[in-house]
């Protein structure tokens, strides 16, 4: 049969996971779902944001996502305001995934309340998809006291957006067929990865809805958003073969990530960051005395929507300045201008130096195997200067305090 890939999506995972934790303890309690709630910050202080909101509260009130405690409190003086529990999130989380891996070991888990389930392979048990997702979303809410938005499609990015469609407890379709009746007639700001630049951007073209998009000359959009905006154009159309791909617990990675003081807004502060970054993954590599064959960026905006990217290395490396320069190319693809809370770099499919590897005549001239070896000498030296001084020891001249 042909591919059939379910996007499961927790309904505002933070409240529901609160919720059902609270109604646990005092099952005559208040379910805070039904009432004009939020998870973040301190009630008292009014500090922080707003992580996650109740449906009356954005009804009634419209209180949004990110926006201040402060600014919610304004809005609504009797709001209940509940502290995240993290630990509690990442337990509930891992139940989630437990359970969808006993129907399934096909899961590539994105972020701590969704995963990508790979149905092919078990579609053979079920009446139908529909039928399947019916049974998984009741299972969760049952066993779990939560509820899950199901997205089906043949491609992963569609499921994705077909998960974000009505809310909550539902089930979706959005298959190539679908796209001009359920997708193209949507703002183009709610395509997937559109942040609100790209978007301003698309419209200043006269570019409004998801069809127009569609429509559009793709080396016009490419012109202004350079690759991003192939990408969009590409998720417009439906255009997306990327696999499932579940992660298997003996895959190793090393990676490092940094929720930043401040939004940054300009390629080159992100960089800085990238470049320490990749800096802090390499040595962790050489003390793992393992080499990366694939890298990965990742950037939290501050609207808490999260993007990646990743790609192979054509040769695996250790070397900081070999991991900066493929990051850099992923993250001028992959920043849509958004400004950004959080940037993380994360390495993967190690392996050890003396592992076989496959090179082309292309890989190394001589003037190359020299640099690399001049290379491997001063990391090792830093490395030993770091460990004995500390991490802040030794600092590259372009790089800010």
């Amino acid at each position: 049969m042909n591919t059939i890939i379910f996007h499961i999506d927790v309904n505002s995972a933070y409240l529901s996971w609160t919720a059902a934790e609270l109604l646990r303890k005092e099952p005559d309690g208040v379910d805070i779902r039904t009432i004009p709630a939020i998870i973040g910050g301190d009630r008292a202080t009014r500090h922080g944001i707003v992580l996650a909101k109740s449906l009356p509260a954005k009804k009634l009130y419209q209180i949004e996502t990110a926006e201040p405690v402060a600014s919610a409190l304004r809005k609504c003086p009797n709001l209940m305001v509940v502290p995240p529990d993290r630990e509690l999130y990442a337990k509930r989380s891992r139940e989630l995934m437990e359970y969808l891996r006993t129907l399934t070991p096909d899961i590539e888990q994105v972020s701590i309340d969704e995963c990508y389930l790979d149905f092919t392979g078990i579609a053979h048990r079920y009446p139908s998809y529909m039928d399947a997702a019916r049974q998984i979303r009741e299972t969760i809410r049952t066993q779990m006291g939560f509820t899950v938005n199901v997205g089906i499609s043949s491609k992963k990015v569609l499921a994705k957006m077909a998960s974000d469609f009505e809310k909550p407890d539902k089930t979706h379709t959005l298959f190539p067929h679908e796209l001009p009746s359920k997708l193209w007639h949507l703002p183009v700001g709610r395509l997937y990865m559109a942040g609100h630049s790209s978007a301003e951007t698309l419209n200043k073209l006269g570019i409004l809805t998801i069809g127009d998009l569609a429509r559009t000359d793709p080396d016009l959009i490419s012109l202004h958003l350079k690759s991003h905006g192939r990408l969009l154009w590409e998720y417009a159309n439906g255009i997306d073969d990327t696999p499932v791909v579940s992660a298997p617990s003996q895959l190793k990675g090393i990676g490092n990530s940094t929720t930043l003081a401040s939004d940054v807004t300009s390629p080159m502060e992100a960089k800085q960051i990238l470049r320490r970054l990749c800096d802090k993954v390499a040595m962790r590599l050489r003390r793992d005395n393992s080499l990366a064959a694939s890298v990965c960026v990742e950037i939290k905006y501050n609207t808490f929507a999260r993007v990646s990217h990743q790609m192979q290395l054509s040769s695996p490396t250790q070397t900081g300045g070999t991991l900066y320069t493929h990051v850099c190319s992923l993250f001028d693809a992959l920043w849509d201008g958004t400004p950004i809370r959080l940037l993380g770099v994360r390495t993967g499919k190690l392996v050890k130096p003396d592992a076989p590897v496959q090179l082309t005549i292309f890989d190394y001239t001589p003037e190359d195997t020299q640099l690399k070896k001049k290379q491997e000498k001063l990391d090792a030296a830093l490395d030993k200067i770091r460990s004995k001084y500390g991490r802040d020891a030794v600092l590259r001249g372009r790089t800010k305090h």
